[in-house]
C-alpha cells in the first residue's frame, strides 16, 4: 500500500493482492520505522458500516475502517483510474479527505482491459 499525506488529506493506493486481502477480511498495513524505537503507520480494514471511520493508535499509527460495500463496488469497476473520494468527519469538527485507489497498472495486468463496449453490445 502506498500512502501519501498532505495536510488534511490522505491518499491510499493498494494493489490487487492487497485489495483481495481487504475483501477477504484481512487488514493492510504500511509502517515506516524511524529507528528501532519509533515509527508511524496506517492500517486499513473493512467493516459493515456505511461510513468510513478513523481510529487513533496513540500517535504511532491510525486505522481507517472503510465500508466493505463501497470497496466491493469499486472492485467491480476495475480496472479504472477513478477511485473513491471519502470525507471523514473528525472529533474537532475538521475533515480528513481520503482518496482510495487501486493501482490501475496492476489491475490491467491482473484483470486485463475493461471492455465497456463489449458489455454494451450484449
Amino acid at each position: 500500500m502506498k500512502v501519501l499525506l498532505q495536510r488534511q488529506a490522505i491518499r491510499l493506493r493498494v494493489n490487487e493482492e492487497e485489495l483481495a486481502r481487504l475483501l477477504a477480511g484481512d487488514s493492510v498495513e504500511n509502517l515506516t520505522q524511524f529507528g528501532s524505537d519509533y515509527g508511524w503507520g496506517v492500517a486499513v480494514s473493512l467493516h459493515a458500516g456505511e461510513q468510513a471511520e478513523l481510529l487513533h493508535g496513540g500517535g504511532t499509527y491510525c486505522r481507517l475502517m472503510l465500508p466493505h460495500e463501497m470497496i466491493q463496488a469499486l472492485a467491480t469497476r476495475l480496472p479504472c483510474r477513478d477511485g473513491l473520494g471519502i470525507r471523514i468527519a473528525l472529533d474537532d469538527d475538521s475533515v480528513l479527505q481520503l482518496q482510495f485507489d487501486v493501482d490501475v497498472r496492476d489491475s490491467l495486468r491482473q484483470r486485463g482491459p475493461h471492455r465497456r463496449a463489449r458489455s454494451a453490445q450484449h
